[in-house]
């Protein structure tokens, strides 16, 4: 009996199987214009983000381009211990990428939302769609341009800010200075982009609310505290929950490239992506520097997991998986 019960649970598992798969194709084919529109994009996907994935087995090697990645001597960990055992260098960069992380995420955040909030309560609808074309330009503007900019305010010598209140700071000999410089210039260039976001979300608001809330006699501050904020909690999870992933990456352009790659700087502006790419220019041991990446990928994936499961397990509505 226990046999027959086996047999028939095979088959129904095989048959199940085949059902599936049969129902999964005649699905394709019954969409196959929206699959045909979908598969550049896929393609895309397929051969810029997950193909290259076959170049992590470096990290693993010794690499060399007479033998190739794949004929490269396999030496384990090594990379990675060699990348820990160098604790002033790893610690300083990991501290400052994480630090870099939390201000530039709480901050940008902040003044994103309280942006396009002043901009959909502005009575002038007309001069609220010209500040908001204004404020993405930045976004557009390469680092290898705003580096000039960042240099015609603060050089020493022609520097606006020196000449404007008759200073003599060397901002790029002075570490210190550098966690604020970053600040403004990132926050300069993303906050703009960063509220068009939070603004899709207020567009889509129910009028009617407000027109209750007025109704009952609640002020603007009540309103955008009671009905605005909460509507955009979802969009701000989410953009915190895909931000996580990238804990470990910073902006290669701003860190390198405004800061012009100063080591007297390092203490305070080396995060883990200049820090890649000064290794990649100055030696040939790529093996390494792929570590670094590689940490970077798998700290950012465990990151995200965990604020996932958290906010599943808080608001189960807002987790993205």
């Amino acid at each position: 009996m226990a046999k027959s019960n086996g047999k028939k649970t095979d088959t129904f598992v095989a048959v199940s199987g085949k059902s599936r798969s049969k129902s999964f194709w005649e699905n394709v084919w019954k969409n196959r214009a929206h699959v045909v529109l979908a598969l550049p994009a896929f393609l895309i996907m397929l051969f810029i983000l997950y193909v290259p994935m076959v170049g992590l087995v470096v990290a693993f090697k010794n690499f060399n381009y007479a033998d190739g990645i794949f004929g490269s001597k396999f030496i384990g960990l090594d990379n990675f211990k060699y990348l820990i055992a160098s604790k002033t260098t790893f610690v300083a960069m990991t501290k400052n990428t994480v630090k870099y992380y939390l201000i530039f995420t709480i901050l940008g955040t902040f003044l994103n939302i309280v942006l396009a909030i002043a901009i959909d309560q502005c009575i002038f609808k007309r001069s609220a769609k010209v500040m908001q074309t204004i404020m993405i330009i930045p976004v557009f503007i390469s680092y290898a341009a705003v580096q000039f900019i960042v240099y015609a305010f603060i050089s020493t010598d022609t520097g606006i800010l020196n000449n404007t209140f008759g200073m003599a700071v060397r901002f790029y000999s002075t570490a210190s200075y550098w966690p604020l410089i970053l600040t403004i210039v990132k926050i300069w260039n993303s906050v703009g982009y960063g509220s068009v976001l939070y603004m899709s979300v207020l567009a889509g608001i129910d009028t009617g609310l407000y027109e209750a809330a007025q109704i009952d006699g609640a002020n603007k501050w009540q309103q955008i505290w009671h009905i605005t904020l909460p509507e955009l909690i979802p969009m701000i999870t989410v953009m915190l929950l895909l931000s996580v992933g990238g804990i470990m990456k910073s902006d290669t352009g701003l860190f390198y490239q405004v800061t012009r790659n100063s080591g007297i700087l390092f203490s305070k502006t080396q995060v883990i992506d200049s820090y890649v790419l000064n290794s990649i220019l100055k030696s040939s041991n790529f093996g390494y520097t792929a570590a670094a990446t590689f940490f970077q990928s798998v700290v950012g994936l465990l990151m995200m997991l965990i604020a996932n499961g958290a906010v599943r397990k808080i608001a189960p509505e807002n987790a993205l998986f």
